[in-house]
């Protein structure tokens, strides 16, 4: 009798659990973070660049991890401070 009870309970915590981490209903209350335009935004960013082409690659690198690029076409990077903390394996700024 004391194996069965404990299964049950077992079974009900496991069921809890994976309603918890959305395993079984897929998560339906996580809400999908608005993905911006990288592109356009990098092509503006990087428009008065000496180098454009290395500021597009390192522009758009940056901004598909921080999903976010700072207004202008230099400076402002206390708008997207995860954009500005990101470096190099130097240790230099990566983000234009």
């Amino acid at each position: 009798m004391a194996l069965t009870r404990n299964t049950v309970i077992l079974a009900i915590l496991c069921f809890i659990l994976i309603q918890e981490l959305g395993i079984y209903n897929g998560n339906q209350h996580m809400v999908a973070a608005q993905k911006i335009d990288c592109g356009g935004k990098c092509n503006y960013r990087c428009s008065k660049a000496g180098r454009h082409v290395m500021c597009l690659r390192a522009c758009n690198t940056c901004c598909q991890r921080c999903n976010c690029v700072p207004p202008g076409t230099a400076g402002n990077r206390d708008m997207c401070p995860c954009y500005a903390r990101l470096t190099t394996h130097g240790g230099k700024l990566k983000c234009p």
